[in-house]
Parts: structure tokens; sequence; C-alpha cells
């Protein structure tokens, strides 16, 4: 195995750390600002690696890089009636005992002394805050790695500034060749003497501003004596080219042929184009409406992880996508033949989209997820802003042990994704080709 490969799966597996680790950050913060007591912070799962404690908080690491949590006391509130800290031993039908076990275990937390510091005591706004804390630091690291790639690297892009694959001779689009023939009449660049780097800037007098730019100016001159202003090696020059008419594909659906369109007969340069902040701001919204939309398509796209799991089809490339599966696509990246600056922007955008999927993931408005929690703190502050409009006694505390059910369906269900995709990642996973 490509030594690369296992360090691009290694230096992937501690970006997700860190983002993990920042995640749970934007819980703990907040929760110790407002009084929450806070007994762990947790980096991944299983058993302990490392830890140590800071006042009455565990800090550790865990082994399994798979996730993380911080542990307060009094997230469930006790039956109506009960005093905090009070535990029970009844419980009449399953779920109803499912529930109260989970009160007994949350109360169980509560010492004496500590009954203003739990969770579901406090301010509905706070809950917010507090749950909202860890996909909002998501987004933040999302939006730093954006940043980074967009305007620290540069986004991929067709440059005016002839390649050194560009061929010199005229082969027509009926001939599926690449290579030149002794027959082959010379290109009107070649007759004009362009060489590779040239930098094209203008053409009769109108700038060129973009590959794009350029195509459209000498396609649609037609054949026929042009003035093309160019850069070569830091000097303006400017160049005497008669065009030639040829059919080429259509430059918005390559399907279709343009008949007797201006052609000069180079290729472009790919080169790594800086962006504004405001454009960062438009490329993560853009991005964001499209992981919005495979979220809302989840089960239908799990279908599809399922049938390229067991059938072989061949994977969704707008699909989920699980850690194993990011993971090995940091060691291809690493291990491409790409260019340095290359594989740094794909790898930072492989963290960027990652931790912009996890920070709406997480707000999914179903517990275990911080969505859920959020979504019972916005109805709480409802109640109690109905309550006081309507002049009604302030409402109890928003129970969500009552939904512990549906809770743990949830997670088992979540489970059972998480197995399929780590499956799925394994003996059909996405890679840069596909």
């Amino acid at each position: 195995m490509n030594w690369l490969y296992v360090v691009g799966i290694i230096l992937f597996l501690l970006g997700l750390m860190v983002s993990i680790a920042l995640h749970e950050l934007g819980h703990l913060v907040p929760a110790k600002i407002f009084g929450v007591k806070v007994t762990q912070y947790m980096v991944g799962f299983g058993s302990t690696a490392w830890s140590r404690r800071k006042g009455e908080t565990e800090y550790g690491i865990k082994w399994i890089p798979f996730g993380g949590y911080i542990r307060m006391i009094g997230m469930l509130p006790p039956r109506p009636g009960d005093a905090p800290g009070t535990v029970r031993s009844t419980a009449t039908g399953p779920w109803q005992g499912l529930i109260e076990s989970a009160r007994d275990a949350a109360q169980e937390e509560v010492r004496p002394g500590d009954e203003d510091r739990v969770f579901y005591r406090k301010k509905w706004w706070q809950k917010v805050i507090i749950m909202s804390g860890g996909p909002a630091m998501n987004f933040v690291l999302a939006f730093i790695f954006f940043t980074i790639l967009l305007v620290g690297i540069g986004l991929p892009t067709w440059a005016p500034i002839v390649s050194p694959d560009t061929n010199t001779c005229v082969i027509p689009i009926s001939e599926q060749r690449a290579q030149c023939k002794p027959t082959d009449k010379p290109t009107p660049a070649a007759q004009a003497g362009m060489k590779p780097g040239d930098q094209m800037v203008s053409f009769n007098g109108k700038q060129i501003g973009s590959w794009e730019d350029a195509t459209r100016l000498i396609r649609s001159h037609g054949a026929g004596p042009v003035q093309l202003g160019i850069v070569r090696d830091g000097k303006p020059m400017t160049l005497s080219v008669t065009l030639i008419a040829q059919d080429r594909p259509n430059l918005d659906d390559p399907e279709k042929i343009d008949k007797n369109v201006g052609f000069l007969g180079v290729l472009p340069t790919e080169v790594m184009e800086q962006q504004s902040i405001g454009q960062v701001i438009g490329y993560m919204g853009e991005l964001t409406g499209r992981v919005a939309g495979s979220l809302l398509n989840l089960p239908e796209k799990m279908v599809g992880v399922w049938h390229a799991a067991f059938s072989g089809d061949e994977r969704d490339p707008e699909g989920p996508v699980g850690v194993v599966g990011a993971g090995r696509m940091g060691g291809e990246i690493l291990a491409s033949d790409l260019s340095t600056e290359k594989k740094i922007a794909i790898f930072v955008n492989l963290l960027a989209g990652f931790n912009l999927a996890i920070g709406m993931f997480n707000l999914i408005p179903l517990l275990p997820l911080d969505g859920g929690h959020i979504a019972g703190g916005l109805w709480e502050g409802i109640k109690r802003a109905f309550a006081r409009v309507m002049r009604r006694p302030e409402p109890k505390y928003v129970d969500i042990a009552k939904v512990l059910p549906l809770t743990y369906a949830i997670a088992i269900v979540m489970m059972i994704m998480a197995g399929l995709l780590v499956y799925a990642d394994l003996v059909n996973p996405l890679t840069l080709t596909n």
C-alpha cells in the first residue's frame, strides 16, 4: 500500500478528531457559561485512551474516533411531583419503564447543591444556545476551510493562456484523434507564431478577461483576419492572425455542432483563481442547499447505498459517505498524481464539506441529535410566551423523556445506517474518479 495513502487517511482522521473536539467545545463553553454542571468532555467513543480531570470536568480521548460527547447533568426532568434527585424503583409497562429508568439515571447524577445546575432547569433560550453551539462550530469550521480553499488557494478555472498540450494542426471534428498527420494544415495560432504560455488579453481591441470571453469572441467572428493582443514572458505584443471556419461542439450542449464558427486552434491552461469572501458565502450557500436536499432525500439515498453495497450498483456521487469512505478519499488524494496545490485544495474541500454535512445533519429536529434538543427548547419558549400573552400559569419544562422510545428507535436506525455506510465504503467506495 502506498505510504501516502496511509498518511492521507491519518490526516483526515486527525482533521475529523479536531472537528469533533471543536463541535463538543461549542456545547461545553455555553454550558459552563450558563452554569450547567458538565462532568465529562470526551472526543471519540469506546474505552478511554487518555483523560485528565480539571475541576468538576473530566477531559479525555477515546479509542474510536467516530464521535464525541459532553455529559451535562439533569438532561431529563424528574417525574411530575418529584423533587430533583429523587429516584424511584417502580414503573408500569415496558415503554414507561424505559422512560423512568432514564429519568432515574439522569437524577442519580444530581448531587446535593446541584439542583440549579441541571440542564432541564435552564431558560429555554440558554438550552437552545447550548445545543446549537456544536453545529454552529461546524459551520464556522466549514466557513474557515472554504475561505482557505477559495480565497487562499483558489478554484480551478480555465485561463486564456496557451496550454503546452495545444495541437499545432487542424484536426477535423469528425476524426477522433489527438495526433497530427503530415497532411494536416497548421492552425491559425501556429501560423501566427503563438507559443505555450502566451496569455490572450485582447481580440480586435476588445478585452479578454476569461477563457469564455476568448472562446465566444473567436467563434462569433468567423473566418478572417484579427488583431490578437497577447502577453509573452511579461511583455505585451499584438499578433496578426487569420482565423478559419470550422465545425465545433456547441459551448452549452456538446452534443450539438456549431457550423463554420471562427477557429484559432489553442487550448486553455488550468489555473487556481482566488475568490473573494463574498464568493465564499455564495459557494457555501449553494452547497448548503445541496446538502439540505440530500438530507431530505436521505431514505432514498440510503436505498441507493444498499444496492451499491449488495448489488454492485454504482455509488451516487451526491449520496451519503461515511467516515471510512471519507478517510479513504483522504488517502486517495495524497496518493494521487495531482500537484501539491491541488491535493491541498481537494483535502481542504473534503474537510469543509464534512463539517458542513455534520453541522446540518445535527440540526435535524429529532432526538438524539442536537436538533431534537433545540426543537424542545424552542417549543418550551413558544409555550411560555403563549402563557404570558394569555396570562396563564407558567408551563412546566418540556419533558423530552416522553419521546425516549422514539429516540431509541431513531438511534437504532442511525446505527444501522452507519453500519451500512461503513460496509458500502469498504466494498464499493466512492473515489475521486467516480
